[in-house]
């Protein structure tokens, strides 16, 4: 199903429905991080607590606990491109709700959490969409560059987040995300081709038993169980940026410093992510569990109190090694048969994300007692000894059964 010699970016930018996909979530990216950006401000700026900061960042995590398993099916029991396109204009209708002038909070959180929702069905479609439209082996080199321009659009989106808020107050940049969305599904539309579902209809089942049968397939096999856990270790790194607000403010610095805070993460990963795409498989399976220990170790070094410049390149490393979920999501993918793809990446995209929100959480609870670089810390502390302990688990399923079909 592969080869050891990964196809080229220039080859994979070749494909114009790959292009399409590319442009599509580029641009909803960068609106994504402008919209997190003035949420977290306009929260801390109404409350002062670093609880209800967190805790409204979280909610574009948690969601995905519901949203992944139940309708992430939807991926494959209906055609993709247009479950992708239905979900982008829902999504733009309910940000542009989320712009109205004097909005309370618990109408904001509510429109976040049914954003997100609506999310889980379109990221699984994407997902298992992307192997069909570029084929097994262009498939990792595809998969680097979307996941590398996700970070480099939040680069974008983070750092010029501050400063927007600043210059046109939180309607306009919620709105502006509104638009991408829009977009979004005009581009997807108008270049990705129509393919019929994954499963034909006389192959589908019910709604339940092709949930059980998809959970089943990830959790009974110990290689897709260790790579799902490789994700949930995102639940320690991401902490940083979690705080980046509450940190920014006990080092003395504003709105701008915290979009760079959140945007030293993203650089990392995409630069991490672009260089791994170019990597032979052996060499890629070889830097899963290293990176995924990296991804934690800058963090540690929180606890010494760095100034601004050094938290912000502690913030570059982590997410450098952070790449190694390209390796851990690729490889997962093209183990799953083509009708339980959209399911299965929903559960891993959940797996994923409920680390993350509770991680986001859990460290916006502790930063109410605690210094934010105490917290991001032990974050990364408790971050290495999880990552070590999944790595462990990873080599000995990789012993005991061959390597990952794709790889």
């Amino acid at each position: 199903m592969g080869t050891n010699r990964p196809v080229g970016y220039r080859g994979v930018f070749r494909n114009t429905e790959f292009r399409a996909l590319f442009a599509a979530q580029t641009v909803s990216v960068i609106g994504d991080q402008f919209a997190r950006v003035a949420l977290t401000v306009l929260v801390f700026d109404r409350t002062g607590s670093p609880a209800w900061t967190a805790l409204t960042y979280g909610l574009t995590f948690l969601p995905d606990l519901v949203g992944g398993p139940l309708l992430s099916g939807l991926a494959d029991r209906h055609p993709r491109r247009g479950l992708m396109v239905g979900s982008d204009l829902t999504r733009a209708g309910l940000v542009a709700l989320m712009a109205v002038p004097g909005a309370p909070l618990w109408l904001l959180c509510v429109l976040l959490v049914a954003v997100q929702l609506i999310s889980a069905p379109a990221n699984a479609a994407r997902g298992a969409l992307l192997p069909a439209v570029l084929g097994e082996t262009a498939y990792p080199a595809g998969q680097a560059s979307l996941q590398s321009v996700t970070q480099a659009a939040q680069v974008l989106g983070f750092a010029g987040g501050g400063a927007l808020v600043a210059a046109v107050g939180t309607g306009g940049v919620l709105l502006a995300d509104a638009g991408t969305f829009a977009l979004s599904a005009l581009l997807v539309w108008g270049l990705v081709r129509a393919r019929p579902s994954a499963a034909a209809t006389a192959e589908r089942g019910s709604w339940w038993p092709d949930l059980l049968a998809g959970s089943r397939l990830v959790w009974t096999d110990r290689r897709l169980r260790a790579l799902v856990l490789f994700a949930c270790v995102s639940g320690f790194y991401i902490v940083g940026e979690a705080l980046a607000v509450p940190y920014a403010a006990a080092l003395g610095n504003g709105t701008v410093a915290v979009g760079f805070m959140f945007a030293g993460y993203a650089a990392g990963a995409a630069a991490g992510m672009l260089a791994i795409g170019r990597l032979p498989t052996p060499t890629r399976l070889r830097l899963l569990a290293p990176l995924a220990v990296g991804s934690c170790v800058p963090l540690v070094l929180c606890f010494a109190e760095p100034g601004q410049a050094l938290v912000v390149a502690l913030f570059v490393a982590s997410g450098v090694g952070s790449a190694y979920q390209v390796i851990a999501s690729t490889t997962f993918v093209l183990a799953v048969p083509d009708n339980r793809r959209g399911q299965a990446f929903g559960l891993a995209v959940t797996a994923l994300k409920v680390s993350q929100g509770l991680g986001v959480m859990l460290a916006g609870l502790a930063a109410e007692q605690s210094p934010p670089h105490q917290v991001v810390g032990t974050a990364g502390l408790l971050g290495v000894l999880a990552a070590a302990a999944v790595a462990w688990t990873w080599r000995t399923a990789s012993n005991r059964t061959p390597v990952l079909a794709g790889t």
